[in-house]
Parts: C-alpha cells; structure tokens; sequence
C-alpha cells in the first residue's frame, strides 16, 4: 500500500523585510518631487525680538483695514462687509481707475511685455483677525481677497494678451503680477492682547 508523506513546508525568511521597506522608503522620499508654491503666498510678520523695528508711513489713501471679529463679523475699513462683497471692494480699491485721492496711488513703470504702464504698487491690505476668529472665516475672508486680485489679472491678461490670466505663459502671468501685485500685511497684537490671527 502507498503511504503519504508528509511535506513540511518551511518557513519564509522574513529578516530582511523590514530593510528592504525602510530602503524603498527612503528611495522614495529621495525622488518624489515636492511642490513648495501652493497655499496662500504670505509673508509673515517677524519675531518679537528685533534688533530694530522700522516703521514704514503708508498714507491713509492706500491703505484698506480688514478685521475679524470673535464672531467672526468682517468689517472693511470699518463698515461691515460680506465675503461676497469683499472680492469687488477689493478689485476696486487695488485698481483706482477712476484716479479717485480717497483710493491708491499708482507708479508709472516699464513692465517686460506690457511697455510703460501704471502700475498700483502703493496699496497695502492689512488683515486683522481675533484669536477666537473661526479657521472657516479666514479662509473665506483671504479667499475673497485672492479672487478680488485674480479678477484684475484676468482683466489684464484679456485686454493685453486675448486670454484669460491662467492661460498665460509664466513670463506673461509674471508682467500681470508687477502690475497687481498682491500687497498684504497680517497685524498681530502684542503679547497678551487679544486678536491675531488664528
């Protein structure tokens, strides 16, 4: 009669595994590709501890105040505001073309691409926001500023180029952006005074 045998199936070595996932990990770290330019471009405000502060005198017609409240109320130059209202007033303050003296004052420059044009590089929007401000509110608040500028640039592009900002080339996007470029300044508050920003 035949008998069955029976097979053992050896065990896998399984010691080498680990190295071979931490070298792939690293390898893939190493050549993964990282976008550094999304998010909001802004420049944040400096340590506590300076050296020496330099105060900059902004002539009231170039400035726009926005503020968050507690509850999240916006105000713009101290008039209640919606974030649907805020994009325009934002589009119409940074581009003054009516050359109205209660709005931004303009530079005539040389733009590569555009030829000499007035550019309005005076202005500054300075955003002030409550330490109990919502994230949700100032996302939507810098959100509606980011559109208000988006809307000159296409306006721009469409006159000058005949498409919209998006579709224009880097060195066109970039004469755009001399032209409206974006101006804003967070204000925190001192130590132990409420506001900031979230």
């Amino acid at each position: 009669m035949f008998r069955r045998r029976r097979h053992e199936v050896t065990g896998l070595n399984t010691t080498s595994t680990a190295d071979i996932s931490f070298m792939l990990l690293i390898f893939f770290l190493v050549t993964s590709s990282m976008d550094a330019d999304k998010g909001l471009p802004r420049q944040l405000p400096p340590p506590e501890l300076t050296q020496e502060e330099v105060e900059v005198e902004v002539k009231r017609r170039n400035v726009m105040e926005l503020e968050l409240d507690a509850n999240d109320g916006l105000t713009c130059n101290g008039e209640p505001a919606t974030t649907d209202q805020l994009a325009e007033r934002v589009a119409a303050f940074v581009a003054n073309s009516d050359d109205r003296a209660d709005l931004p004052e303009k530079s005539l420059r040389e733009v590569h691409l555009l030829g000499t044009i007035r550019v309005s590089d005076r202005h500054v929007i300075i955003v002030k926001t409550d330490r109990a401000t919502s994230y949700e509110a100032y996302f939507q608040m810098q959100n509606a500023i980011v559109r208000g500028y988006y809307q000159l640039r296409n306006e721009l592009a469409r006159s000058r180029f005949g498409k919209d900002y998006a579709q224009c080339s880097q060195d066109e996007r970039d004469a755009i952006a001399l032209v409206y470029p974006q101006r804003i300044s967070e204000t925190l508050p001192p130590a132990g005074e409420e506001g900031g920003t979230p």
